[in-house]
């Protein structure tokens, strides 16, 4: 017996059919892929199976009884669990706290935090987290509470775990230890259904796959019986030769950036990189390797230390993003939701936050110039959406991406430094996105790529630089990209010490 069966689901809003008529089944011990562009109805999907929201048409069953979830809770208690793409973490609470926030363990009527603390430390060492479970979330990268996301989905009794791009930030080690989870899990007859843009990751977890485009259902097959070329065809809807647009041979420009004995905190160890005009830096390295923290740094979001930064020779003083902004860098953030957009603003006023100067006038803002503006960079990115006056919280994952990135290219600063830039996009926008910032460099853009995604770096960067622990371990031209080199420097600075 199926563990799920969709019929005909059909949702829509206003203006658009986000699912028309899709049909699914799950098995028990099977990792069901679910995989299609942006705006192709997975996240939809998710929110109906999980009760979020209710679909206007079609039925479900959950282990043969109809299943019509009236909300969230729901889907809970018929053992759904859901590790969504958006974070949905409390900020203000522990890592304990949220891994049992509806079920805390009481004693005499007050928490028992030894029993949580214990209880906690096992869910973490399961995902391979290593941290003390009283560390409020606030403190965490987006890296730490993906994992810490996952091990709460893990915490209850589980019959249906449905997993919205899971790897997005985290490293191939960690990627690992995910899918020995998952394999373990669906040897207990757990079902899975698994979204990620990453195809290697299918291949190597799937079972099955069921393609969705413009809301359709339009493939399911054994992973087996697929290659990478045809699920790509079964997307996007037409041929894509290559994952990556041609690096071409570009003349490398005056040095932009200089960055000298930065030092994040004043114990940690001092910085020091370079980027010049048209040139595309990598930085990689693990989580908790101090490379976001180094480039929020860089851009004055957080204070730095000590240390000296140059761009086009000049020294200049960043204690705000306003400064960095002004002095000609941008900076897309990691984690889109939080620090990169204003979700409850339109799509035109989050593409023109950076740039407000130029389609204002005596300080009052020209509405008609913002949405002429907006709507060539929605065009130019293909954000799919109603128009620049939809506000961003109903747009998708990716498409929430490409408003950040259409804000900075508003700006048109000569230092970009993109943090994960690809996070949650699909492979065709992926595409799309690599060659936008390849034309960058082009015109004379230096830019700093930052990504958990080693194929992403080695396949558009000119060289990488790699962090580990705090410092920069090493760095990468071009011609000696080898992603086992890039590794080795990663984890040199945890292996110091540590015999063979």
């Amino acid at each position: 017996m199926a563990v799920l069966e969709v019929s005909g689901l059909t949702k829509r809003y206003p203006g658009v059919t986000a699912l028309d008529g899709v049909d699914l089944e799950v098995q028990p011990g099977e990792v069901h892929v679910l995989i299609g562009e942006n705006g192709a109805g997975k996240s939809t999907m998710v929110r109906c199976l999980s009760g979020i929201e209710p679909p206007d048409a079609g039925t479900m069953t959950l282990h043969g009884q109809p299943y019509q979830p009236a909300s969230a809770a729901d889907g809970l208690k018929a053992g759904i669990r859901v590790v969504h793409q958006e974070l949905a973490l409390l900020p203000n609470l522990s890592v304990a706290e949220n891994l049992f926030l509806h079920r805390l363990p009481r004693r005499a009527g007050v928490v028992d935090r030894a029993t949580l603390d214990r209880a906690a430390r096992e869910l973490l060492t399961e995902v391979g987290l290593d941290l003390s479970p009283r560390t409020p979330v606030e403190r965490l990268g987006i890296a730490q509470m993906q994992l810490v996301e996952i091990a709460k989905a893990l915490s209850g009794q589980c019959r249906l775990l449905i997993m919205d791009e899971p790897t997005a930030t985290l490293t191939p080690k960690e990627t690992g230890r995910l899918f020995e989870i998952l394999r373990r899990l669906t040897e207990t007859g757990v079902a899975v259904i698994y979204i990620s843009h990453h195809l290697e990751e299918i291949f190597e977890i799937g079972d099955r796959v069921t393609v969705l485009r413009n809301g359709k259902h339009i493939d399911t097959r054994d992973v087996t019986s697929l290659t990478t070329a045809e699920l790509v065809r079964s997307m996007v809807g037409r041929d894509l030769a290559h994952e990556f647009p041609p690096v071409r041979a570009r003349p490398q420009g005056d040095e932009l950036l200089r960055v000298t004995n930065l030092r994040v905190t004043p114990a940690a160890p001092p910085l020091s990189l370079t980027v010049r005009a048209g040139e595309v830096v990598g930085v990689a390295g693990l989580v908790n390797s101090g490379r976001t923290e180094a480039m929020r740094a860089i851009f004055g979001a957080d204070r730095a230390a000590t240390g000296r930064i140059e761009l086009r020779g000049r020294p200049i003083r960043l204690r705000h993003p306003r400064t960095a902004v002004q002095a000609g860098m941008s900076f897309l953030t990691e984690d889109r939701k939080a620090q990169g957009l204003v979700l409850d603003l339109p799509i035109a006023a989050n593409m023109s936050l950076a740039s407000l100067p130029a389609i204002s006038r005596f300080g009052l803002l020209n509405r008609a110039a913002e949405a002429a503006a907006a709507t060539a960079l929605a065009q130019k990115l293909r954000v799919a959406s109603r128009g620049v006056r939809q506000h961003v919280r109903a747009l998708s994952g990716g498409n929430q991406q490409k408003v950040v990135l259409g804000r900075w290219l508003a700006a048109d600063t000569d230092l970009l430094i993109v943090d994960e830039p690809t996070r949650g996009i699909d492979v065709g926008a992926r595409y799309e996105i690599h060659q936008l910032l390849l034309d960058l460099a082009d015109a004379g853009k230096g830019l700093l790529v930052v990504s958990s995604d080693l194929p992403e770096l080695l396949g558009i960067c000119d060289r990488i630089i790699v962090f580990s622990r705090g410092a920069i371990a090493g760095e990468v031209p071009r011609a000696e990209f080898d992603a086992e080199r890039v590794l080795n420097l990663a984890y040199s600075g945890y292996l110091k010490g540590v015999s063979a």
